[in-house]
């Protein structure tokens, strides 16, 4: 008997309880999937989003950063590394201006700055344009069912994983239904 699992992981790996590599191997999976496939969006798009959103109303970096991600439907969410300095950027460029109240700045659109918005407008905006969220939301899935499979594996019964195996059957078909309509 080999002294490593499929994938070249050691028994080591996962404690030694059984089904625990497999959980540990899909967390890993997860984990890698979101930081190489998670769309990264360009300082283009952080610009043009903050141009978007303030041509609605002012707004401070938080609601900017806070709002993206609501649009985006979660799978973009502009860090402040990258909402802070185009905020700077589009002040130094006179696009923008910053009024301090209650410890907080808020950014609004100068003259120049609306009609740069106005320009954009015809274009959709970069939480819309080719959504990410349809590039990443299918491997997503994948990995969330592989995850709740490795649960099952690890702790229901005989029956219970019978079930989980003529469910998993029936995805597999209708996934390839999919695919012969197309």
């Amino acid at each position: 008997m080999s002294d490593t699992f499929p994938g070249g992981f050691g028994r080591g790996f996962g404690n030694g309880q059984p089904g625990q590599a497999l959980w540990d191997a899909l967390n890993q999976l997860r984990s890698t999937f979101e930081q190489r496939v998670t769309p990264r969006m360009s300082r283009g798009d952080v610009r043009a989003a903050v141009l978007a959103l303030l041509a609605e109303q002012p707004m401070h970096g938080y609601q900017i950063i806070s709002e993206i991600e609501q649009r985006s439907h979660g799978s973009w969410k502009p860090s402040a590394g990258s909402v802070y300095p185009t905020l700077q950027m589009l002040a130094d460029e006179g696009l923008i201006t910053a009024e301090e109240s209650g410890g907080r700045k808020t950014y609004s659109l100068t003259e120049s700055g609306r009609a740069e918005a106005e320009a954009a407008a015809d274009r959709p905006a970069p939480w819309e344009a080719t959504s990410a969220r349809e590039h990443v939301a299918l491997p997503k899935a994948g990995i969330e069912l592989m995850q709740v499979a490795a649960q099952v594996g690890r702790t229901a019964g005989p029956e219970q994983i019978a079930e989980a195996v003529a469910v998993l059957d029936e995805a597999r078909r209708k996934l390839y239904g999919i695919l012969a309509q197309g």
